[in-house]
């Protein structure tokens, strides 16, 4: 095995809490507190990903040694480790809600491999000053499904935290799934997260609250000298600005990747939106299936939709400026945060604009495109379509013959298929046209359709059997269907399983439909 190389710059050029027991409180003035795992039972590695450790000049071979199983369950700690969680805030359900932190995860180091930074993080090792009322500890069927969609975004190609690894604990946690009353006892797990950074807007939000615009200062230099360090050779005065400015961008660009293959994040608080444009924390998650704007797969949002599909992009934009009030308390130029917004707004319109072209299959965007996909959102949410299916069997379109009956196994009822069928139709003609004003062959429209719409996705059905699987001591679906997500552009031989709509049983089945924050 290769030596490790650990620079833990988090920890070495910021202040830390001065306190090392590991008990609930208030931590002022600091970025973070030094923590040890908490040693579990019996760990087994259950599942791993050969990308992930390259990454980290490691092999799958690496991960089955006996030490390196030890340091995934937080049981041990390899040369260069040094444990800590970190100290932020962050606005919940659209309120202030003070002091969070990393209350169940725990970062093991900064490891330095091919001249990238990788910060190695444990999520479910234990309990953290910034637990609160809990315990620190995840169950498997959520550690199951943090770590596939960690990959399965990778491979679509949104960006996104990574997973190394997944952890058997050997210990039994207690868990309340939707706050009913019910809690039953489950195995736990424990995820290695991989990213290069792990800040999260909440990071800056914290001091500024709290008035410690010294460390608020420290904390934006060194975001942009480690993480932004391509701005270090503009002027002083203008890197804040350009800084901001690319938070917002990639931001954005985030928010189209998300639409682009129907995910919903399902908790979108500032604590939870990554400085680098990362999608970060897979809690109630879900990709969509029938096609719906208002759904959202988190239970505890199931009233006030904050956090439904079609409001992600909004809510991005709410959170970006709550950013900005906090870098406000110490960037007096208003102008620098204008501009950022104004920069979150066109990058998003042109990326939003191009990413619906490529899933049309139009070489260009065209403003007048708007009535035509506006149309198509209507009658996909009016007809229950398979979003997935639908703009998959699109790509096959004989646009000089459109026939719905090409795209029938997208509709999940027959009779709303019936309903809807004459403006379906119309729709198609309009858009068969649209396509044919352009002049692309049928084949380039189809490849290029292919690159953006996938095959397979996550949908939780799936996870729910890999997960139920998983529960009677079968790990294998866990790996089977990764190396299906390996690949969700390409139509694979024999893994037409992975590629169908939602069945009827798992329309309103628990960790198919809707997830609660805790799942």
């Amino acid at each position: 095995m290769a030596s490790l190389n650990f620079d833990n710059r988090f920890i070495h050029e910021l202040p830390g809490d001065p306190l090392t027991v590991n008990q609930t409180r208030q931590v002022n003035a600091a970025f973070w507190s030094t923590v040890t795992p908490t040693p579990v039972p019996q760990p087994q590695l259950i599942a791993s990903s050969a990308e992930v450790a390259a990454l980290l000049g490691l092999t799958p071979a690496d991960l089955q040694q006996p030490e390196w199983v030890a340091a995934l369950a937080g049981n041990e700690l390899l040369d260069g480790m040094s444990p800590f969680a970190t100290c932020y805030g962050g606005h919940q359900f659209g309120q202030w809600a003070g002091q969070l932190g990393d209350g169940r995860a725990i970062s093991l180091g900064e490891l330095l491999h091919a001249q990238q930074r990788w910060e190695l993080q444990l999520k479910g090792a234990g309990p953290t000053p910034y637990s609160r009322r809990a315990d620190g500890r995840a169950v498997l069927r959520s550690s199951i499904r943090e770590f596939l969609c960690s990959e399965a975004m990778f491979h679509l190609g949104v960006p996104t935290t990574r997973a190394l690894s997944l952890v058997l604990t050997g210990d039994a946690i207690w868990r309340d799934m939707f706050y009913d009353g019910n809690p039953k006892a489950e195995p736990g797990a424990i995820v290695c997260r991989v990213a290069p950074s792990f800040i999260r807007f909440g990071h800056f939000q914290l001091p500024a609250m709290r008035g410690e615009l010294s460390q608020l200062n420290q904390l934006i230099d060194f975001t942009i000298d480690r993480d932004f360090s391509h701005l270090l050779a503009e002027p002083v005065e203008q890197r804040r600005a350009l800084w901001f400015r690319e938070i917002c961008r990639t931001t954005a660009k985030l928010m189209v990747e998300w639409t682009r293959i129907g995910f919903v994040h399902g908790v979108m608080n500032t604590d939870n939106m990554s400085i680098l444009g990362l999608t970060i924390d897979y809690g109630p998650y879900g990709w969509v299936d029938n096609f719906d704007l208002h759904w959202t797969p988190n239970t505890t949002d199931a009233e006030g939709l904050r956090y439904c599909f079609g409001r992600q992009p909004a809510i991005a934009r709410w959170n970006l400026q709550r950013l900005a009030e906090a870098l406000a308390t110490v960037i007096p130029d208003q102008a620098i945060f204008s501009e950022g917004i104004t920069e979150f707004d066109e990058v998003f319109a042109l990326a939003m604009g191009n990413m619906l072209a490529a899933k049309l299959g139009w070489q260009l965007w065209r403003s007048e495109d708007s009535e035509l996909v506006n149309r198509l959102f209507d009658l996909l949410q009016q007809a229950e379509v398979d979003m997935t299916l639908f703009f998959r069997r699109l790509a096959y379109l004989d646009v000089t013959q459109p026939d719905l009956s090409l795209l029938a196994e997208a509709f999940y009822r027959d009779d709303l298929l019936v309903q809807n069928q004459l403006a379906l139709t119309q729709w198609l003609n309009d858009y068969s046209q649209r396509v044919l004003s352009e002049g692309i062959l049928p084949e380039d429209r189809a490849a290029r359709m292919n690159q953006v719409n996938p095959v397979y996705v996550l949908r939780n059905y799936l996870s729910q059997q890999v997960i139920e699987a998983a529960e009677q001591g079968d790990y294998q679906p866990i790996a089977e269907l990764l190396a299906v997500l390996r690949h969700p552009y390409t139509e694979q031989p024999g893994k037409a399983a992975y590629a169908q709509k939602r069945p009827d049983w798992a329309r309103h089945k628990p960790g198919c439909s809707m997830l609660s924050c805790s799942s």
